[in-house]
């Protein structure tokens, strides 16, 4: 969160992504071009692949991933454009499957052979909270702020309801008090 051209929340690097084309107050698009989502990648440190895809891919992933994040937050059914193109990215990605030990079971993971580039970082981040059950996709409840955020059951935020209790929260709290905001 400390990038003042970027908001980072920190929950899914995909949501991050998403958010990029969001905001607080009136929203605005933040990569408008290949040098800002070069940027984007490097402050999210993810190995940046702004020389080797097409910025039109960057966009069109970013529109499928808004659509997705849409779905999650309200309960409908998952746009396949979105699985299609995570799918995609993710079968670019080398590496290999290996069996991963958690909280006494196993389970089979994917292990890549190098640091993925960041389309496909955030391919990951995407079919990773898809395919956690427990995993959820909220929007921020915070008047003007139409950026989206995660949690699953064992996190703290739980009943969160705003990407940042610092900004959004603070004015959900101010507008209840003054009974706008319910």
């Amino acid at each position: 969160m400390g990038d003042p051209e970027f908001i980072l929340l920190g929950d899914a690097v995909w949501l991050d992504f998403v958010n990029t084309g969001r905001g607080r107050g009136r929203s605005s698009d933040r990569l408008t071009d290949v040098a800002a989502y070069h940027r984007w990648t490097k402050a999210s440190r993810l190995r940046s692949d702004a020389d080797s895809v097409e910025y039109a891919e960057v966009r069109r992933f970013r529109s499928r991933l808004l659509r997705l994040a849409d779905a999650l937050a309200t309960g409908m059914p998952v746009p396949a454009a979105g699985i299609t193109m995570i799918n995609r990215l993710l079968h670019e990605a080398q590496g290999r499957q290996q069996l991963v030990r958690e909280s006494g079971t196993w389970r089979l993971a994917f292990s890549p052979d190098a640091t993925l580039p960041a389309l496909a970082a955030v391919a990951h981040s995407a079919a990773v909270a898809l395919a956690d059950p427990v995993a959820r996709v909220r929007q921020c409840a915070g008047p003007e702020c139409t950026l989206y955020f995660s949690h699953g059951p064992t996190d703290a935020g739980q009943g969160r309801r705003w990407c940042a209790e610092a900004e959004c929260g603070r004015a959900g709290w101010v507008e209840r008090r003054r009974g706008t905001l319910r």
